[in-house]
């Protein structure tokens, strides 16, 4: 039970409103006998292997066919093939498909603990399509999905996030405040989500802005940094490669706005997509990169699907309190956008106590 709830406590990234990636595109279909909730049958078999085979490729679309007609071939029996089929759907944002695939799950699921994956799984995917279409009908019925879920696993605390954000877009504030106390009070398994949840907790508003995905990494000076730790200060984010002419011709901008804003409430991460660690520490090191760097290895990489990054230069400014906004390196605005930020957040920082969530998480998924 605890392996299927601790893949279900995954979805809480895709909560904020940013797809976790297609994890199960680096991977092949067994050879020989097919794994559990692999499709047995014999023609199945070929249409699940085409499905792997269109994933890795990039040819989500197609993929998410594959799946569905290996499933109906095995006979409606293809667990993986609907996980495959969900993820890629949330992927690339067809959220009437993975609602699909989804109740397809509750309908597969027999023990209380796959029934809970899948009633969160239809929750999340009701909770993304309400944050892009604004229908209050969406969160609604993900709070009840949550419920169910619930229900079937009480230890499945990852809901009691969720319930939060869907009655924060309802403005059932109290009950929304509510579930996020009884996120912080009973979960174990998302310490990277705690801050958040606290700060949702105590600025309910925040609970329906577009909000920066929570992170932690290790930078290339061994740092080890959160997003929530940057509670209080502006943050611009950069993502880049050396291989990427464009990044190249904006590396002088972005070096000019760390040495503007140096020693003000200002952090600046670069976090390159090359897959070749030591040509892109020698690039850091000759072009005099001397804020905060992380590499993540490609599109594929944990940071890049997280903030959703699908091509480069990308770059992305977070104020004070989280909230996420898309920026282009390029934009001659950007100075005078993080120069209204960094004024808002020292005026801030007046009046009140430092910001809730400021002190940094621990490592999580």
């Amino acid at each position: 039970m605890r392996t299927a709830l601790f893949r279900s406590l995954v979805l809480l990234s895709f909560i904020t409103g940013f797809g976790c990636g297609a994890d199960a595109g680096a991977q092949t279909a067994s050879a020989g006998p097919p794994k559990p909730g692999e499709p047995t049958d014999a023609k199945a078999r070929k249409t699940f292997e085409s499905a792997v085979d269109w994933q890795k490729h990039g040819y989500y679309t197609a993929a998410i066919d594959s799946y569905r007609k290996a499933n109906k071939q095995d006979g409606g029996h293809c667990s993986v093939c609907l996980e495959r089929a969900y993820r890629l759907a949330l992927e690339i944002g067809t959220y009437k498909d993975a609602e699909e695939m989804a109740r397809d799950q509750i309908a597969m699921a027999a023990a209380p603990d796959e029934k809970a994956t899948a009633h969160l799984h239809l929750a999340v995917a009701l909770q993304r399509e309400g944050m892009i279409n604004g229908k209050a009908k969406c969160f609604s019925e993900s709070c009840v999905e949550l419920h169910a879920a619930l229900d079937s696993e009480p230890a499945i605390t990852s809901a009691h996030y969720s319930l939060g954000v869907s009655l924060a877009h309802l403005h059932q504030d109290d009950d929304a405040r509510l579930e996020f106390s009884l996120f912080l009070d009973k979960d174990r398994e998302n310490p990277l989500y705690h801050d958040r949840a606290q700060l949702y907790r105590d600025h309910i508003e925040l609970a329906r802005s577009r909000m920066a995905p929570p992170f932690s990494l290790v930078t290339l000076d061994g740092d080890h940094i959160t997003m929530d730790g940057f509670a209080g200060k502006v943050v611009l984010i950069d993502f880049w490669a050396t291989w990427c002419g464009p990044c190249r011709e904006a590396l002088p901008h972005i070096r000019n706005i760390a040495e503007k804003f140096a020693g003000q409430p200002v952090v600046v991460l670069s976090v390159s997509l090359d897959s070749d660690e030591g040509k892109w520490k020698e690039f850091v090191a000759k072009n005099g990169m001397t804020w905060l760097q992380y590499r993540d290895g490609g599109f594929d990489g944990h940071i890049s699907r997280l903030f959703g990054v699908t091509a480069i230069p990308a770059t992305f400014t977070i104020d004070a309190d989280g909230v996420l906004e898309d920026q282009h390196v390029g934009d001659a605005s950007i100075e005078g956008k993080l120069k209204k930020l960094v004024a808002r957040a020292e005026e801030v920082a007046k009046h009140k106590s430092p910001a809730v969530g400021a002190q940094p998480a621990p490592d999580a998924n």
